[in-house]
């Protein structure tokens, strides 16, 4: 059974409106023309994420998303989501949004790199940030139908 997962790793946080996001989250992925199995959305702190940064990635720098891809098939994604709280509080109030919204853009950013989405050049940037925010605005959508 395929399924969207969240979790909390090292630190106390619950996630509201997870059928909400579930059904977002689907329908984004689907928008792309994918399918999706098991994702895991792994809420987690500074330390937890960078740890993985510099394990994984060899990076000693903090992040706010690490996304691991598990896809075996090229329409169907799969993979886990690593996203530090704090980044996401630091975010909020660096680029003066809310921390709902910015929790809400780092997940659909994550799903982005799922789905085969890279931002490692301004190029590859502006295309995940348009995606980002059409996104977003199809979950409030969902929220008030």
């Amino acid at each position: 059974m395929s399924e969207i997962l969240f979790f909390s790793e090292n630190i106390d946080f619950i996630l509201k409106n997870k059928a909400i996001l579930k059904k977002w989250l689907v329908n984004s992925i689907s928008n792309e023309g994918k399918k999706h199995e098991n994702i895991n959305i792994i809420f987690c702190n500074d330390n937890y994420l960078l740890e993985i940064n510099k394990k994984y990635l060899n990076k000693n720098t903090l992040t706010d998303v690490i996304t691991f891809d598990y896809s075996e098939q090229e329409k169907v994604i799969s993979g886990d989501i690593y996203i530090s709280y704090k980044r996401i509080v630091d975010n909020a109030t660096k680029y003066k949004q809310t921390v709902n919204n910015e929790l809400h853009r780092i997940i659909i950013h994550g799903i982005l790199h799922l789905i085969g989405y890279n931002d490692n050049t301004e190029n590859q940037k502006e295309i995940m940030t348009q995606k980002e925010d059409y996104y977003l605005s199809l979950l409030s959508q969902i929220r008030f139908t």
